[in-house]
């Protein structure tokens, strides 16, 4: 990881902020953080007995959506892997709602 930050710094400085190294610490870092998050709230959540949560699959769902994402933001910029990412986080927020009912006719 250390690499990589060096890498981002060495690319900001050279005013290449849109460059390869860039979008990927960018694109790991959005889904360490949504995994973070997920997995904090779906720990309270799992812990008051308000809704059960386990972010196995959520694991899956990062590592392909980052995958998927950092293709598209390389290729079509950034705003487009954003869609992406904001894609894969509706849809982990569709399956936690199924699993827990609430989406069941």
């Amino acid at each position: 990881m250390l690499c990589s930050l060096l890498a981002l710094g060495a690319a900001r400085m050279a005013g290449r902020q849109g460059s390869r190294p860039a979008a990927l610490i960018s694109v790991v870092t959005g889904w360490l953080g949504a995994w973070v998050l997920w997995g904090f709230v779906g720990g309270l959540a799992n812990h008051y007995g308000l809704a059960r949560y386990d972010g196995t699959l959520f694991a899956l769902l990062a590592v392909a959506g980052a995958v998927w994402q950092y293709h598209v933001q390389t290729r079509q910029g950034r705003q487009q892997g954003l869609a992406v990412f904001l894609a894969g986080q509706l849809l982990w927020l569709g399956v936690v709602l199924y699993q827990n009912g609430v989406l069941m006719p």
